[in-house]
């Protein structure tokens, strides 16, 4: 993308609110990423659909008796289990950027800083959000049929979404702390996986032992998991609203400052 003939960078040298400048850096994050069509096929359609059929086919038996009753407990872990995952790009797009030098080019323009950080957050919500259209639409396929009906499918995907923006806080900080895109990707794997596979993304926490069932019902996957899976299905309380939304919500508290502040700091390096 050539930056330097661009009309978006013409006015971010004039000067950008938060807005404007947030809209630009979103579109330039969504460029980038149509840009690899191929890639954003297989994240974001060709993979979830893997996993929802694997994990469907393989435990739907043994757990439920058959593929359609588990589906019902499985989709909305799988939900957060496809998602999750690829709020990493956030943190290897940053950190990408920034090893190469482009984002000193930026620190020279008077626009609002933290847009560079915020629009890419923005941008990735779409690839989310192809990800669970593609997995509702598979699960329906396979007989999934949620008891809260529309509201609570579109409920489900929308706290999905923001569960997944929230996440995406911790790896533009990682990204913005470390020197290379690839230790962005270790860490991922450090830290998500362990807990997605120690949730209740795929299993009943009641069938834990006693220790094990309260680190896994306070493991903030489970928590997604769980309001998402009760959303789905119409039982979600006024407590499970609070926990899930109040998770999110700690995860922007703690990591969105942090994330600006590294970025300013870095900048001046």
């Amino acid at each position: 993308m050539k930056l330097t003939s661009s009309s978006g960078e013409r006015g971010l040298r004039r000067g950008a609110g938060s807005l404007t400048a947030s809209a630009w850096f979103m579109r330039r994050t969504l460029y980038q990423m149509t840009n690899n069509g191929f890639g954003l096929v297989v994240e974001a359609v060709l993979s979830p659909i893997v996993m929802l059929l694997i994990f469907a086919f393989l435990l739907g038996g043994a757990m439920a008796g058959s593929v359609a009753a588990y589906v019902q407990y499985l989709l909305p872990g799988i939900l957060v289990l496809t998602v999750v995952p690829m709020t990493v790009y956030t943190g290897t797009t940053l950190c990408t950027d920034i090893s190469k030098g482009v984002y000193h080019r930026f620190r020279t323009m008077p626009f609002w800083q933290p847009a560079a950080v915020l629009g890419s957050i923005a941008a990735e919500s779409l690839r989310y959000l192809v990800s669970l259209l593609v997995i509702l639409t598979m699960g329906f396929a396979l007989g999934f049929r949620p008891d809260g009906g529309a509201a609570g499918t579109a409920a489900a995907a929308l706290y999905v979404l923001y569960f997944a923006c929230a996440v995406s806080w911790v790896f533009a900080w990682i990204g913005n702390t470390v020197k290379r895109p690839e230790t962005v990707s270790g860490t991922s794997m450090m830290l998500v996986y362990p807990l997605l596979f120690a949730s209740s993304v795929l299993v009943d926490t009641s069938t834990m032992p006693g220790w094990l069932k309260t680190a896994t019902d306070l493991n903030p996957i489970s928590i997604a998991v769980n309001l998402t899976r009760e959303l789905l299905h119409g039982t979600a309380d006024a407590a499970d609203l609070a926990a899930g939304i109040g998770v999110g919500l700690l995860l922007i508290a703690i990591f969105a400052p942090l994330t600006v502040y590294a970025y300013l700091r870095r900048q001046l390096r």
